[in-house]
């Protein structure tokens, strides 16, 4: 990535100056200059997919009731619709099993975002202070990480496996931060709990009453709370559904439930919530006003007819029909061109929208390694290089693993995109060996 700073760039905050070199950017900028790649970076969801019926009918119905319309394309609160919030528990209580009442907690404890990014921008204005300590699993979402290094906290990585984070590591994490006198510093455990943005990992159902059990255990003078990510919760294909952190006992008090309707319905609609501990609600909505007065209406009634009318289940259906072959064809094309790699391994999803490889540890996969440049120039494909996914402090990230996202491309290009990534991993590892 170029550094194009300038000595003038001393007129802009720190902030805008850790927000000044985005992977995310430089990665949309090289799908843009090598518009002949086949992307497995994109993070997208499939064009085909969007549901142009369903939200016609919306805007029919919403338009066609005059008090309504108006309602919807008028200001609103900063919380969010509470027709809409009453809508979004009935949706979290199908999610849980539960009925709305089994809950325990009525829409004043939701707040409405611009998407569940928002959320979590939030969240890290609201606790960090420069210095203070997240802990995230090893891999984790690194557009997030951006954000904890844009208000200046430090972020320690928690060793994870196929099972998300080890609770081992966590426990040994923190008793180290207690007794370097650092624990007070500690205000939150990050996880993306269902099919982990990159590594398509599950968090285990023992580990999200294990990982509640230890932020109660060490919050000695100071809560320390759990930002469960689900934005990928509902994109299950295989295997049963997890109950979430925040529906253990406790979990109220604890744990800050993100969701989002980019990846089930539309990205377009940029509607995502919260399920927020109640000390949390004020500072968070304080936020939130200062930068929005509050989410679109509009986004918020179209959402509230397609959860009442019944559209949105069914088309989550179809999405996630679309998305179980595309991952399935991912995976088998793996198989035919990677599997005879010696040290290529990859973990195999029940869910979300993305395959982790592991290489050689000799062979990095970083913006500036060979295998990139042999991939995007010469092969013509595209991948998220996994050392963005670590922390940078204290030596944790690792230069040999690349995130796949099949979300975008339709199966025959899946698996060309492979066969292109297998000819370059082939054409780097003879050069190594030469």
């Amino acid at each position: 990535m170029n550094d194009e700073s300038s000595p003038s760039d001393g007129v802009f905050s720190v902030r805008s100056r850790r927000a000044s070199r985005q992977a995310i950017g430089f990665l949309m900028q090289q799908g843009i200059e090598n518009r002949s790649c086949l992307s497995l970076a994109a993070g997208f969801v499939d064009e085909s997919s969007l549901p142009l019926a369903e939200c016609l009918e919306a805007a029919t119905s919403v338009l066609s009731n005059t008090s309504r319309g108006r309602g919807a394309l008028q200001y609103g609160t900063t919380q969010g619709d509470e027709g809409f919030r009453n809508s979004l528990l009935a949706h979290l209580a199908r999610l849980e099993g539960r009925t709305v009442e089994q809950l325990g907690i009525g829409a004043d404890r939701l707040v409405v975002t611009t998407g569940s990014q928002q959320l979590l921008a939030l969240v890290a204005d609201a606790l960090f202070d420069p210095g203070d300590i997240c802990l995230v699993a090893m891999p984790t979402y690194f557009v997030f990480l951006g954000v904890l290094d844009g208000v200046g906290a430090r972020t320690i990585g928690v060793e994870a496996d196929e099972n998300g984070m080890r609770m081992d590591a966590l426990a040994a994490t923190l008793a180290d931060l207690e007794q370097r006198g650092e624990l007070d510093r500690v205000k939150l455990i990050y996880l993306v709990t269902d099919f982990e943005n990159p590594s398509g990992a599950c968090l285990a159902d023992d580990r999200r009453s294990e990982v509640l059990r230890l932020a109660q255990q060490y919050s000695r003078r100071n809560p320390i709370y759990i930002l469960e990510d689900a934005a990928y919760r509902e994109l299950r294909y295989d295997g049963p559904s997890i109950p979430s952190i925040w529906s253990r006992p406790g979990g109220d008090e604890r744990v800050i439930l993100a969701m989002t309707f980019s990846k089930s319905f539309s990205p377009g609609v940029r509607t995502g919530f919260g399920v927020l501990p109640r000390p949390l609600m004020t500072p968070v909505c304080n936020l939130k006003g200062n930068l929005d007065f509050g989410s679109s209406q509009w986004n918020q009634a179209l959402l509230t007819h397609v959860l009442k009318s019944g559209a949105y289940v069914a088309h989550l259906e179809q999405v996630k029909a679309s998305y179980r072959t595309k991952r399935d064809a991912l995976l088998r094309a793996a198989d035919e061109f990677l599997a005879d790699i010696p040290g290529v391994s990859w973990l195999r999803p029940e869910g979300g929208l993305y395959v982790w490889l592991s290489l050689p540890e000799h062979i990095e996969t970083g913006f500036a390694s060979p295998l990139f440049h042999t991939a995007t120039r010469q092969h013509g494909v595209m991948y998220v290089p996994g050392e963005l996914c670590y922390p940078t402090v204290n030596g944790q990230s690792r230069a040999h693993q690349m995130r796949l996202s099949f979300g975008v491309l339709p199966p025959d290009n899946l698996r060309e995109g492979i066969r292109r990534l297998s000819g370059a991993i082939r054409d780097v590892l003879k050069s190594a060996e030469a």
